[in-house]
């Protein structure tokens, strides 16, 4: 987002986009107070567990998928959305037969 401007528009559909080899993550928003990422996995990928000093909101904008926040598991699809605190290990993963996409919006921990 530019100086000028007081808002932009992310079109997240823009953004989806799959590969089979791998995750695909771009950036699609950055200021110093936040940074917005959009993932998407094939069936079976994983974002494999890792922690961050920082605060973390992971938005299912498609699909379906695993998330692990610390010692839970919880299955989440379109529209859910999952709060993780500094330093809680962290990741996600496309279920059987689903693709993910994952918006995660970072902002630095107080």
């Amino acid at each position: 987002m530019d100086k000028e401007s007081a808002m932009e528009v992310l079109d997240l559909k823009k953004f989806i986009k799959y590969q089979p080899e791998k995750i695909t993550r771009e950036m699609i928003g950055e200021t110093p107070e936040m940074r917005v990422a959009l993932m998407c996995l094939e069936p079976g990928q994983e974002l494999t567990p890792h922690k961050a000093p920082m605060q973390l909101l992971m938005y299912v904008v498609e699909g379906k998928g695993e998330f692990m926040v610390g010692d839970e598991v919880i299955e989440a699809d379109e529209k859910t959305a999952i709060m993780c605190r500094p330093m809680v290990p962290h990741g996600f993963r496309a279920s059987k037969g689903q693709r993910l996409a994952v918006m995660a919006v970072v902002t630095p921990a107080e």
